[in-house]
Formats: C-alpha cells, structure tokens, sequence
C-alpha cells in the first residue's frame, strides 16, 4: 500500500488564513496606539524643552520673552509681503534651547521676511518646534519654518485683553484701538506679574499647522480646525461686565457655522513662521483662550484690521492628539488639557492676574 501522504485541506488553510487575519486586525490598533503614544511623549519632551527654556531665559533677564517687539515696523528693514513681521518669541529663546548660532544669526534690524533674517533664521527648520503628530510636513508660507507651538497671550479679550504671559512689548506708534499701552496690559511680564500662579497659568499650547492655498474645509472637522472662519458677532475688549452676554454669543456662533461656511482667508497662516509675528494675523505663532481646545478658530466682526487673527478673535488651541492638547504651563510643567474642559476653567488658565480660583482638579 502506498505510504499516507499528510497535509493540510483547504478549508483547514482558510480557517488559518482567517485567524492570522484576525490577529493582525487585533494587532494593527495596538501599534498605532503605541506609535502615537510616543509621538505624544516626544510632543510633551518638546514643550517641556520650551518651558526650560523661557526659565533659563527668565534668570538671564528677569522678564518672559516677549510676543513681538517692535509693534509696527520693522526698522531700517524693506517691505515684506504681508508684513512687516516683527521676530518673534522663539527667536528670543534660541540661544536657551541649544540653539545659539541660529540666535547669532538673527538681525532685529529687519523682519522675518526681510533682509538676511529671509535666508537664514527664518528658513530654518527646528524640530524642537514641530509635533511628531503633525501630518502636514509643509507650511503654508515658508514651507520648512513652520510651527506647532504657540505662545499664549490671554484669555478672552472681553474680560481683559492681553492677559496672557507672553504679549507684545511695545505700544502701537499709529494709535490702532486695543494695541496701546492705554490698557495698561502690553509690555514687559515678569515672574511677580503672573498673580493666579505659574502652575495655573498656560504659557504655550499645540495648534495645527495652517493650509496652503485656497482649500475648502469644513468648521468642527480636523482639517478645519486649521482655519479661521468668520462669525457675525462682534467682540469688545476690556468689558468685563459684558462678558456674561458676549462671549456666550459668541461662542454659540462659532459652534454653530453652518458646514457650507467658508475660511476667511485662501491661505491659513496658522504657524506658517516660527521666526515672525504680526499684530494683525496673531496666529502666526499665538494663540489665546476664548474656545475649548479643538474646536474651530473664528474672526469676530470688529476683529482688528479685518484679519483673521487679532486679538479680540479666537485663536484655538488643537491638536492632532486625542481628547485634547498638551500645554506648556508658566511654571514649566507640561499637562494635557481634555478637550471637554469648561469654559470658565480654560478662560482662566489663559490670564495671568484676574484672580480666578482655579482647582487641580477641574483639568
């Protein structure tokens, strides 16, 4: 009799087939989860790096660094398309996150579009300032320099503008409403000035990166919380005793954009330069605290100059990270804020000195 040959049938190969299919379906979330758990752990070492930063700074000069220094103008610097943008925050740190012959290359004399600063500072690419969860590796303005890290410069304008640790020193040369020293708000911020204490005050937060071009997104989705989009409502600034009627007006038309509404601008700037501001386009590389962490940016319709950025609009914190964003507080610790925080606690997170009494645990 001939020898039994063994092997396997067909239906025994599917059903194998169909378990290791299983398995790695299995398998497949798990590894996702686990890369995006170090993407986040990489995004908090970042801002971590930040904060170290700003207090390496803080003993060298006594003060934080500033949003933007020059208000208006650059000096002695040529037209800049756009501009004038001002260097901003980050150059300032530079030299405090190892990153000393860039900070050496920085001309103040001119803008970030300007002059050497164009070839040098602000075509440079600095990882320390970019989320591993970012997925859009081009900037909207120049490509490489983008941003993922934004200074915080206050909670909702209505109760106090420029409330924030990080604002522009200097008051505005043409008298524009909101942007003088009348307020008594812009200008140097030191360690004593933050009175509701550095660990319950943001100083830096994660936002998506800006579109490039004429892109149609959605409000309330993740690509369109990389744009800006414009509500009817209008916001007024320093009015605390209206706060309790505006901001929930305007925060109700900003959740309830219609999805055919439009962004405000082709090109988003959200981040498009880490070396460059503007006190007309405040997105460039800030963000304030008026909407909860990932919802959608939106322009009020007194919003300075008509740019989709001025201080009185909403510049969100959002990520690409789920259920919230991580934050950089003034005292350098970092904390990840859910995106279902209460408004009050995140409009108190965003000021320095308006005595809100803030528990651990309400975020």
């Amino acid at each position: 009799m001939p020898p039994k040959r063994r092997g396997f049938t067909l239906i025994e190969l599917l059903v194998v087939i169909a378990i290791i299919a299983v398995l790695i379906a299995l398998l497949l979330p798990a590894v996702q989860a686990a890369r995006e758990a170090a993407r986040r752990a990489q995004c908090i070492n970042n801002l971590k790096q930040l904060g170290l930063g700003v207090h390496n700074y803080i003993s060298t000069n006594n003060c934080l660094p500033i949003l933007f220094g020059n208000f208006g103008t650059a000096p002695n610097g040529p037209s800049e398309p756009g501009g004038p943008w001002p260097l901003g925050w980050a150059v300032g740190l530079l030299g405090y996150m190892e990153q000393t012959p860039l900070f050496n290359a920085a001309n103040y004399s001119f803008g970030a579009y300007a002059g050497p600063n164009v070839n040098t500072i602000s075509s440079t690419k600095i990882s320390t300032l970019v989320c591993p969860s970012e997925s859009i590796r081009t900037g909207p303005w120049i490509s490489t320099a983008f941003t993922n890290y934004h200074a915080n410069f206050g909670g909702p304008a209505t109760l106090a503008s420029w409330s924030g640790p990080i604002i522009p020193i200097s008051s505005d040369p043409n008298n524009l409403p909101g942007y003088t020293n009348a307020t008594g708000r812009t200008g140097i911020v030191g360690v004593e000035s933050i009175t509701d204490g550095t660990s319950n005050t943001a100083m830096f937060s994660e936002k998506l990166v800006g579109l490039n071009g004429n892109v149609s997104v959605r409000p309330g989705t993740s690509m369109g919380n990389r744009a800006s989009f414009a509500v009817s409502t209008s916001v007024p600034w320093d009015a605390p005793t209206q706060a309790a009627t505006v901001l929930p007006q305007f925060i109700s038309a900003c959740k309830g954009l219609p999805a055919s509404t439009q962004p405000t601008n082709p090109t988003q700037w959200s981040g498009a330069c880490w070396s460059g501001s503007h006190a007309g386009t405040l997105h460039f590389n800030a963000y304030n605290h008026v909407m909860t962490p990932n919802t959608s940016s939106c322009v009020s319709s007194n919003s300075f100059g008509g740019a989709p950025g001025g201080f009185n609009d909403a510049i969100t914190a959002t990520s690409n990270h789920s259920g919230g964003v991580n934050i950089c507080m003034a005292d350098g610790s970092v904390k990840f804020i859910k995106d279902s925080i209460a408004p009050t606690v995140w409009w108190g997170l965003g000021s320095r000195a308006l005595n809100e009494v803030l528990s651990s645990d309400a975020y």
